[in-house]
């Protein structure tokens, strides 16, 4: 029986922005520890994580802020989120993908296993060019952005988009991702889901290839 492995992008595939302050104040030449926020490695010292997380904001919303906050630091005006990440991760994305995951995605594919991704802002927040410098996103079946289709996740129609594409039943989907609503999306719509924790992603790792029987 085939299954697939079905990931979130940023958080899951991706190290957040939160676990990269360092790289980012070196990147924009601020001073180290300029940047405080961080999200849910320390949610009670993050207000706005706090309001996103309690859906009185969007995720857009948070980042949005974030990126506003952050060029007005250097003096720059950042309008588009690619804009923000091109200057924070600079022209090697490579080197904050999780290995955890690159170990995942080739572990589940050499089992065969079909492999999507299901991002809510991929191209939007990181650039169309992006996929370009991730040679390993050739690996993957499907790669359903809402960039493009306009339908967030935890809407049942971005779950339907992965398990149309792949022809698979939900219920043979592992499905991945750093945000609870999400991931009661997922399960309202049948997958077999794993809330990844960014805190300890190896465990959320061995869990998601544990259900894929891998």
């Amino acid at each position: 029986m085939t299954k697939a492995l079905v990931l979130d992008f940023g958080g899951v595939i991706s190290r957040t922005l939160f676990e990269t302050h360092d790289l980012t104040e070196e990147a924009l030449g601020l001073a180290c520890g300029t940047l405080t926020w961080r999200g849910p490695f320390d949610p009670d010292g993050d207000p706005l994580w706090r309001r996103m997380q309690d859906q009185e904001i969007t995720e857009r919303d948070y980042w949005h802020q974030r990126m506003t906050q952050v060029g007005a630091l250097v003096g720059e005006s950042w309008t588009e989120f690619p804009q923000f990440v091109g200057r924070v991760r600079g022209a090697d994305p490579a080197a904050v993908i999780r290995p955890e995951a690159l170990a995942a995605i080739a572990r589940a594919k050499s089992a065969g296993c079909k492999l999507a991704i299901l991002s809510n802002e991929l191209d939007l927040f990181y650039g169309a060019g992006f996929r370009d410098k991730l040679p390993f996103l050739v690996d993957f079946d499907v790669i359903i952005d809402a960039t493009y289709t306009g339908v967030l996740k935890p809407d049942p129609r971005a779950y339907a988009f992965v398990t149309d594409a792949l022809d698979l039943p939900a219920a043979d989907c592992v499905f991945v991702d750093d945000q609870m609503k999400n991931i009661k999306g997922g399960a309202a719509a049948g997958m077999d889901c794993v809330a990844f924790d960014v805190t300890e992603p190896s465990s959320s790792y061995v869990e998601a290839l544990a259900k894929l029987g891998v």
